[in-house]
């Protein structure tokens, strides 16, 4: 097969994106934009939530599901997930049947707790005020600081899903923080990958990714003195967004209080510049990643965010990972050049 050597046109031409924190590839395909749409489509969210429900399990003094009371809080709150995905007493054990490598399992200790963000039930960080996110922010730093200073965890992940479509099971202002023995797959291949950057070119892989975004421009959404978010090249969601920070940081534990503020007005930026695209609530699962806990030095790792919302087309529809993505490659067709223009545009407003 011969290949036409004129210049690629990303705007137009099918391709594949490497992502470089990840070395997997995503293909683009802007002719499949205009395809008509016969698909699912979902009911647009239309309930006002009020700011008190006695039904909820995470508003202040209500009664969880295992019949423990909330306190009375007043800005965030944290407590043990009653439903653990993890438990800390579980023995270290490894199997691995008839010592072939192939049916292999090992015991996985971890905690998960859940954060709410505000004893208002109406809230999100769409719709709270900074100072209000600032104490999230904080909560976040004071978890990660305990969690990794026990012995047993290496990685602390702190993620919010917001939204019934990405699987939230409550309304409440909220996110989960899971900390586990191991790193988890999705790190592991970021870190190894900057860590192989750091040995070839001594210099950060998101570093020099973001210096590269600021001399093209076209995929930056909104930027501070502290962060910059981005719809990343090689993004696989039709809105996914990356947030960096502008120094080379390694987690949250060497946040300033600018940093914390920075990071607070890029969060809401990014947050109602989201719900302005379809005119609603807008969904989204986002996570930090951040240095391992492995007692080793971690010059290569830059402290991101992932922002993954779902909506491809309008409210009601929505991006499905199934065909070619689940057996292939993952597959987008509004490139994210697009995307960000739309979502920069929004930001201004």
């Amino acid at each position: 097969m011969r290949f036409c050597e004129t210049l690629l046109k990303l705007t137009e031409d099918p391709h594949r994106r490497l992502n470089a924190l990840t070395n997997e590839w995503v293909l683009v395909s802007p002719n499949r934009a205009t395809r008509p749409w016969q698909g699912e489509v979902a009911e647009t969210p239309t309930a006002v939530e009020p700011s008190y429900d006695p039904a909820c399990y995470l508003c202040p003094g209500n009664v969880r599901a295992s019949g423990v009371r909330n306190p009375a809080y007043s800005d965030t709150f944290v407590f043990e997930n009653d439903f653990a995905a993890l438990r800390p007493e579980v023995a270290e054990q490894h199997l691995d049947i008839a010592n072939r490598g192939l049916i292999v399992a090992d015991t996985e200790p971890g905690i998960c707790r859940v954060m709410c963000f505000s004893p208002s039930h109406n809230l999100t960080l769409s719709t709270m005020n900074l100072n209000q996110i600032e104490l999230v922010v904080r909560g976040w730093i004071e978890q990660y600081r305990e969690l990794s200073a026990l012995q047993q965890i290496r990685h602390v992940q702190i993620f919010e899903n917001r939204g019934a479509m990405m699987g939230a099971s409550n309304p409440h202002p909220h996110c989960q923080i899971w900390a586990t023995t191991s790193i988890p797959e999705v790190p592991s291949k970021e870190q190894l990958a900057q860590q192989l950057y750091w040995k070839s070119h001594t210099s950060c892989l998101l570093c020099d990714y973001l210096d590269l975004e600021d001399q093209q421009k076209a995929r930056l959404v909104c930027q501070n003195d502290g962060f910059v978010a981005l719809v990343p090249f090689w993004a696989v969601w039709p809105f996914e967004i990356l947030v960096c920070s502008h120094g080379h940081l390694g987690n949250l534990l060497q946040f300033t209080a600018d940093h914390i503020a920075s990071l607070s007005q890029i969060l809401k930026l990014i947050t109602t510049t989201y719900d302005k695209v379809f005119s609603v609530p807008f969904p989204y699962s986002m996570g930090f990643h951040q240095t391992p806990m492995d007692d080793d030095e971690h010059p290569e790792w830059h402290f991101h965010a992932h922002f993954y919302p779902p909506l491809l087309r309008s409210a009601t529809i929505r991006k499905f990972m199934v065909g070619f993505e689940m057996f292939g490659t993952p597959q987008r067709d509004i490139t994210p050049e697009a995307a960000a223009e739309q979502l920069r545009g929004l930001s201004r407003i």
